[in-house]
């Protein structure tokens, strides 16, 4: 585990976390407003599961969590589920330290659970690439349940 911000008496604001991402923050800042941009994410700052994680960033959609996006001393990890059909959809196109995580993920029903460290753009535009695939699914089952609800 890399040196995440652990106190809990003290939320960071977002500013705080960018800048503890070092060289990193311009990454951690631009994939936080992609995610709000592009899928009209909800972001809060959150102190999730206790002190191992520390602080992050809470992504969902409704109430449906698509991401946390934890700061750490020079750069940052985002923890993510997909199934194994999404990770399958994508694998082909990413990295070999990316296939790597996915390859051993913590498994969770049909899929399973990634702590992805984000260090360099290649490492950002594989989570882009993820978190693409979660959003596109997530946005898509959103939508159906507004249109049920009309």
């Amino acid at each position: 585990m890399y040196e995440r911000m652990l106190n809990k008496k003290e939320e960071p604001t977002i500013a705080e976390m960018t800048a503890y991402c070092g060289e990193n923050g311009g990454f951690f800042t631009s994939l936080n407003e992609w995610l709000s941009r592009t899928f009209a994410t909800e972001q809060k700052v959150v102190f999730p599961y206790g002190n191992q994680y520390g602080w992050g960033i809470a992504h969902r959609l409704k109430q449906k969590l698509v991401c946390n996006i934890f700061a750490e001393n020079n750069g940052f990890t985002v923890m993510v589920r997909l199934s194994d059909k999404q990770y399958n959809s994508v694998y082909n196109q990413l990295h070999p330290y990316t296939r790597e995580y996915i390859d051993t993920k913590y498994p969770c029903g049909d899929g399973g659970w990634i702590q992805y460290r984000v260090v360099c753009k290649e490492n950002f535009d594989d989570i882009q690439n993820i978190l693409t695939v979660k959003c596109s699914l997530s946005a898509r089952r959103s939508l159906v349940k507004a249109n049920e609800v009309s």
